[in-house]
């Protein structure tokens, strides 16, 4: 259920949090405090405080499932669900429903980030006082250029006065508000803030999961690439608050794409502790967790509730709240999987696949389904590891960890046995020479739509079957492993409802090399071995390397080692085009919150998402529609929220006037 704010802007910060350094594991230690003066600011235990919180708050909207849907929905990598409420409706544009200031999630985000914002001004105002190192401050100055690098992004114009002038600290709250102009709000905060954390920020983390030099160069260079398409705009979108798309420092778009290009390159040339792991499995698999090439996270962890943003008195792992600071995103995307039924060896019919606290299952949520056009974007599925590593495709009986433990076996297709641990349905990865066989029954359904096919003794569902009902589970934002063992020593089902004790990846060491060919691609001048080209062809080339397959034999895939670097980079094209980078965007980021922010910020939303298919909400539904989304250009921007418009004290009219034209009543 979505929370209305009635307080506008949070200009100071509701609770710092102390910071120590754990002796065995070089974590941030969060300690709750509440000390709100500026002089707080002036000491050690202030500056360390804010900065901590500047990393906890990251939990508030990374992770948030409804941030993700905002992020997801209504582009052409998701749709709305079956059991989709009006929060996954309205940002579909697709006529289901309409989004408003009241209805959108980007309040995840506004809501969320302007206390810190404030924090981060005081931490800058006031730590040379307290005598701290500049590498420090800057990384408060990090924080305060990424918030408003995500709120510009989303809304346009926002406001870098908060009552004590441009960029200052401000003690105390304001009901009034101006916004300032997206090229102001570049020039003045974001560019300014990155530049100064990219010259004194540390090659390495100064503890783990801290910003460094390399981390500010990534979003330096995406702000200058975003920027630059910003004042090129290419397909004459409308900004707000209106303003001649000109740049205070007399730079043309050219001058942008090739600051983020060598940027890029010299991040690539200098990564400090950063790189690609080997294979995409190893980016996502539960285990390997904060490995190289996250740069950056909101962080969770079984270890700590407290550390995870839960209250340690009345923590739960076996009940996600389904808010922040909670990671339940990855349950917006996962279908209903526990409907499938089989009937067994004993004549009854049985749920064989049973809700589990393993990474590719976990708690069903159905709001969001992908489209049938994202899932055949994966081309090449058999040598191309993202496919595999980033969906749930098979489903193996579990029942015996369940109310069902003497049963031997269900009967699949043609009354084939099918044995505990083995598959029972599967998504086939490409549309079969013999089409799918679908029974117009929904128990011969098994009640989710599931069909047969020569070869297969257990049910499968084709690409083209994909539905709002079933679809592939998101493997890569699955949880980590909850599991429990009964008194005998049996292993049970664990803690499926609980929230995701994993990190939330937010930025990772691979966007290098998709941002560089975007640059690339936008004219600006390449070295020797970075063309756009070759810096997506390193990504490609480790798509192709496997040495596990997730949708395996097991629940938890199987050994299989194979290289098709070769044929995959092979058949890059020999031009690049913005079309195909978004084609690999998709391939190596989906699903993980990006999306929207790619096709806005290349004007192409509606030329990727205006239309998609998929199949309707009911077990029987197998044959997909196509459905036309309605995006006019104004939408290119997402409402403030609407308690923060109602809550101004100033005139109607301003307050219209704050809200972006297309939201206004």
């Amino acid at each position: 259920m979505k929370t209305t704010y009635k307080a506008i802007l949070m200009l100071m910060m509701g609770g710092c949090l102390a910071i120590t350094v754990a002796s065995c594991s070089d974590v941030l230690d969060e300690q709750p405090r509440t000390i709100y003066e500026p002089g707080f600011f002036k000491t050690d235990k202030g500056i360390d405080g804010g900065l901590t919180s500047l990393y906890a708050h990251l939990r508030n909207i990374y992770g948030n499932g409804y941030y993700l849907n905002i992020c997801e929905t209504g582009t052409d990598e998701y749709t709305y669900g079956q059991s989709a409420d009006g929060n996954f409706k309205d940002a579909d544009y697709s006529g289901a429903g309409t989004l408003t200031p009241s209805s959108s999630r980007s309040d995840v985000l506004w809501n969320n980030v302007f206390t810190y914002i404030n924090t981060a001004s005081g931490i800058i105002e006031n730590a040379t006082e307290a005598g701290i190192d500049e590498s420090k401050i800057c990384e408060a100055r990090f924080f305060r250029a990424f918030d408003y690098f995500q709120l510009v992004r989303m809304f346009g114009g926002v406001p870098l006065d908060f009552g004590s002038g441009e960029l200052m600290f401000n003690a105390t709250p304001s009901r009034t508000s101006v916004r300032n102009t997206v090229p102001e709000v570049y020039t003045r905060a974001i560019f300014p803030d990155l530049i100064k954390a990219v010259e004194n920020l540390p090659d390495e983390p100064r503890t783990t999961g801290a910003v460094t030099k390399t981390v500010a160069r990534k979003y330096l260079a995406e702000a200058y690439l975003t920027y630059g398409w910003w004042l090129e705009n290419p397909r004459q979108k409308p900004t707000y608050p209106q303003c001649d798309r000109s740049d205070p420092d007399g730079h043309d778009p050219a001058w942008y794409f090739q600051q983020a290009y060598d940027i890029i390159v010299t991040a690539l040339q200098n990564p400090g502790p950063y790189g690609l792991e080997d294979t995409y499995y190893d980016v996502t698999r539960y285990d390997n967790d904060r490995n190289k090439e996250i740069l950056l996270w909101a962080d969770h962890t079984t270890e700590s509730a407290q550390y995870s943003g839960m209250n340690e008195s009345g923590a739960s792992w076996g009940y996600a709240s389904g808010s922040a600071p909670d990671n339940f995103a990855g349950w917006m995307a996962n279908w209903n999987y526990p409907n499938l039924q089989m009937q067994s060896d004993k004549h009854s019919w049985i749920n064989p696949v049973q809700r589990e606290a393993i990474q590719p299952l976990g708690r069903p949520w159905i709001r969001m389904a992908p489209t049938i056009d994202a899932i055949e974007n994966f081309s090449d599925k058999d040598k191309d590891s993202r496919y595999d590593a980033t969906f749930t495709t098979v489903y193996h009986a579990n029942w015996d960890y369940g109310a069902n433990p003497d049963i031997e076996y269900v009967m699949g297709n043609g009354n084939q046995p099918i044995y505990k641990g083995e598959v029972v349905l599967r998504f086939l990865d490409e549309e079969p020479v013999t089409p799918v066989s679908y029974s117009t029954k929904s128990r011969e359904h098994g009640q989710v739509g599931a069909g047969t096919l020569d070869g297969y003794k257990e049910f499968v569902i084709n690409p083209e079957a994909i539905s709002r009902l079933r679809f592939p589970g998101p493997y890569k934002l699955g949880m980590y492993p909850l599991e429990t063992l009964s008194s005998d020593g049996k292993k049970q089902l664990g803690s499926p409802n609980g929230p995701i004790a994993r990190p939330y990846n937010i930025a990772k060491f691979s966007e290098f090399y998709l941002l560089g060919a975007e640059a690339a691609v936008k004219g600006a001048a390449t070295q020797p071995g970075y063309s756009a080209r070759e810096l997506l062809n390193v990504l490609r080339a480790r798509a192709g390397k496997w040495t596990h397959r997730v949708n395996g034999v097991t629940q938890y895939g199987e050994e299989f080692n194979a290289d098709f670097s070769a044929e995959l980079t092979a058949t890059t094209p020999q031009v690049i085009t913005i079309d195909y980078i978004l084609d690999e965007r998709m391939r190596e980021l989906f699903g993980e919150g990006y999306r929207w922010y790619d096709l806005t910020r290349t004007q192409t939303w509606q030329e990727k998402a205006g239309q998609y298919r998929i199949c309707g909400p009911k077990a029987t539904d197998v044959t997909p529609e196509t459905v036309t989304r309605t995006i006019p250009d104004d939408y290119y921007l997402r409402p403030i929220p609407q308690g923060t418009i109602d809550a101004f004290e100033m005139t109607e009219e301003e307050r219209k006037a704050y809200q972006n034209p297309a939201y206004r009543n």
